[in-house]
């Protein structure tokens, strides 16, 4: 039996994120909960897709 990972959470890291700005969260919590939420999954899917942001 293998272990899947869940499908990266835009809405958990939006909240993670957030709490952070408000100075709620610290910051090793705020990386914990973005990397569990699934941020790498979505910057490498970025990388891949060739996104770059806006200027």
């Amino acid at each position: 039996m293998s272990f899947e990972a869940p499908a990266p959470d835009l809405g958990k890291m939006l909240t993670a994120w957030e709490e952070f700005e408000r100075g709620e969260q610290a910051p090793g919590k705020v990386l914990s909960a973005l990397k569990t939420a699934g941020l790498p999954q979505v910057l490498r899917q970025l990388i891949d897709s060739g996104w770059t942001p806006a200027a």
